[in-house]
């Protein structure tokens, strides 16, 4: 469970950079070497220690409606404690969520909850799977157990999940504060969804191994898929209209995010059960509905994400963000190569983007921000490792590289966020450095499924143990609407709340123009030409438009409404980076919008058209240049005597380019293909 808010941040401001002024400037490699070691690429990552602390025994009674595998010969099972404060002397206190009544000993949300215990499951069923460790298998067992107790067998809530239990095995249904569903099995959830994902990996682990088991599974994983055949999957091929855009209406809880855990386990399943038509047509539908969430392009907000969220356009959040991991490997399973693409794009144009924006925020809502945790760099790793393997995109690994490195360093404070000495992870970092030092469940999950990718990736776990800094990024950026000069009878309104009900006002404040009125936005000169995403705060009728030009150039024009139909959305009209139709000159610093009707401006989203995330590690100094430009760039580094430039370049789907300059080793020239990226570094002759 979440987040960076259990227990204190702590203060650890971010190291200074580690390049020359140059150097983090330009983006260019400067071939600089950190000092800081790294870990034995020989030895494991993976240390299960710390997910081992957090288990505890749970004691099992059958009650109505919640048994589990042979519970009379075994009345406990196993499950995480939700949270790990970390202590002035360095050890961890074991917590649960909420506040606990000394009375009771019960918390108000509970000791343990299903999202973790599933996770938890997963974790020790692929160290199992890679290792052979018998240990891994038991805890396994024993947090399956614990799983399916929490799922509802019997009644109309059969195959849903109860949430939270407390320490001594009483169950929680309804939670304080409240959560919905409430009470937490009487409807479909995040829950159901990573518990048909543990069950399903879970199975296909045991089949073979322990038949009897792997049977139990596999009834409980069909009593999950019955209830969500009564629910969300009763609306395949059906549609709701989210502000003009139709969604499909029969992902699990609205959600691609909680839609894609489920089709992870149903894509073990499937694979190791081909022939079960209800399984495989389960995968198939909930692939297709979160594949149809894709949306955006390397030119167009939000640059090819899959939307996690059927009820807004406009908030992407990096945590529960494997939906790119599980279209990558369901369209394997089931054959669907159509699906493809939308993990691709997802991956080989957004997370580049993402990365050089200043990595995995916690949320683009839709200006990027908030902290940065274990659950959405590790589902950045998944999908890029899981799309390279589909669809052949070897550049992609170079991205997941970049971002495990996150675990060693490459990130905003600058210090390791995961201990392979102890196990432990910490549970985020604000985005001005600050971390906080507590290693819960979730975080803890996490780095573990990271770090199993890696000790599977022998050459992927070399390059992203070679990186332990980011020099610089360059990428994405906001300019506030109220910073700007306002011309007529427009004005600054702050709402009492930042948030629209779908979206995030940036800076929690926005321009009013009316018919006439105009606003100038200063923004910096840079070296390039730069992409500029007006925020308009469209209503659903239609307002007018704003005509938006610079010093020297005519960018193109903005609707101040006509977002369309609101349907399911929480909202009235909808809050969108919306696209110009000419790039920004680098020189010209004022963009100038002027209405012709009421108009409500937020922020100007600008993104240079090559971004750059420099990076560095004992492997030294790289560069990754990003295009979002519409045809072929080159970009020119120095290139110091003794060095030559080494480069790859890959295209908009993370597929290799051959290089056809013979000189750019000598020259210094990168080339960027249209939309895609190229990795750079200097290396010594």
């Amino acid at each position: 469970m979440l987040l960076l808010g259990a227990g204190t941040a702590a203060a650890a401001a971010a190291p200074p950079p580690g390049a020359s002024a140059a150097s983090a400037a330009s983006g260019a490699p400067a071939g600089a070497v950190s000092t800081r070691p790294a870990p034995a690429a020989s030895a494991p990552l993976t240390n299960l220690s710390h997910l081992t602390f957090l288990l505890d025994t749970v004691p099992l009674t059958a009650v109505d409606g919640h048994t589990t595998y042979e519970i009379d010969q075994q009345p406990t099972a196993q499950a995480p404690w939700t949270y790990a404060d970390k202590k002035a002397d360095g050890s961890y206190g074991r917590a649960g969520g909420g506040s606990l009544d000394p009375a009771t000993g019960h918390w108000s949300q509970g000791a343990y909850n299903a999202d973790d215990i599933a996770r938890t499951a997963v974790v020790y069923l692929r160290h199992w799977q890679q290792t052979g460790d018998e240990t891994s298998r038991e805890h396994a067992v024993q947090t399956l157990r614990s799983l399916t107790y929490l799922q509802t067998a019997t009644g109309p809530n059969a195959g849903n999940v109860v949430l939270w239990q407390q320490a001594d095995g009483t169950l929680t249904p309804s939670a304080t504060p409240v959560e919905l569903p409430d009470p937490s099995d009487s409807a479909e959830s995040y829950w159901v969804a990573r518990t048909v994902w543990a069950l399903g990996e879970g199975y296909a682990a045991f089949q073979a191994a322990d038949p009897d088991f792997a049977a139990f599974l596999q009834d409980r994983l069909h009593l999950s898929l019955d209830s969500l055949e009564r629910q969300s999957l009763a609306k395949y091929g059906t549609f709701d209209v989210a502000d003009g855009v139709n969604v499909p209406a029969w992902l699990i809880a609205g959600g691609a995010d909680a839609s894609a855990e489920a089709a992870l386990g149903l894509a073990a399943y499937v694979t190791a059960v081909p022939d079960d038509d209800t399984a495989r047509t389960a995968l198939t539908r909930l692939t297709e509905g979160v594949a149809a969430m894709s949306s955006g392009s390397a030119t167009e907000w939000p640059f090819g994400a899959i939307m996690p969220w059927n009820k807004s356009q406009t908030l992407w959040h990096a945590w529960g963000g494997l939906a790119p991991a599980a279209v990558a490997t369901a369209s394997t399973v089931i054959g669907r190569s159509d699906l493809l693409g939308a993990a691709v794009k997802d991956a080989a144009q957004f997370t580049p983007q993402l990365l050089a924006a200043g990595g995995p925020d916690n949320a683009w809502s839709p200006t990027p921000g908030e902290a940065q945790i274990a659950y959405g760099v590790d589902s950045r790793v998944q999908g890029l490792v899981a799309t390279a393997a589909a669809a052949n995109a070897p550049g992609l690994l170079d991205l997941a590289a970049v971002t495990a490195a996150w675990f060693f360093g490459a990130n905003p404070n600058g210090a390791p966020a995961y201990n392979p000495a102890t196990g432990t992870a910490i549970d985020g970092i604000e985005p001005d450095g600050r971390i906080n030092p507590n290693s819960g469940a979730e975080s803890t999950i996490h780095a573990l499924m990271t770090m199993l990718t890696l000790d599977a990736n022998p050459s992927l776990k070399v390059k992203a143990l070679g990186i332990d800094a980011t020099v610089s990024t360059v990428g994405l950026s906001v300019v506030e609407a109220e910073s700007g000069t306002i011309t007529g009878g427009g004005s600054v309104v702050t709402p009492p709340s930042s948030w629209t009900g779908e979206a995030n006002l940036s800076g929690g404040a926005y321009v009013a123009l009316g018919t006439g009125d105009s606003l100038s936005i200063p923004v910096p000169a840079t070296d390039q030409a730069r992409n500029v995403f007006p925020i308009v705060n469209q209503g659903e009728a239609d307002s007018g438009s704003t005509a938006w030009s610079s010093a020297t150039s005519t960018l193109g024009s903005t609707s101040n409404g006509g977002a369309g139909a609101q349907g399911i959305t929480d909202a009235l009209g909808r809050l969108f980076p919306l696209t110009l139709q000419q790039a920004l000159p680098g020189a010209d610093t004022a963009v100038v919008g002027m209405a012709d009707g009421a108009a409500s401006v937020d922020a100007l989203l600008i993104q240079p058209l090559i971004s750059t995330i420099t990076v560095t590690g004992s492997a030294g100094e790289s560069t990754v240049y990003v295009s979002a430009a519409t045809e072929s760039s080159v970009r020119t580094v120095a290139v110091p005597r003794g060095y030559r430039l080494a480069q790859q370049a890959f295209d908009a789907t993370g597929t290799p380019v051959a290089s056809v300059d013979k000189k750019a080793p000598k020259t210094g020239a990168v080339t960027v293909v249209a939309g895609g990226f190229t990795v750079a570094k200097l290396v010594r002759k």
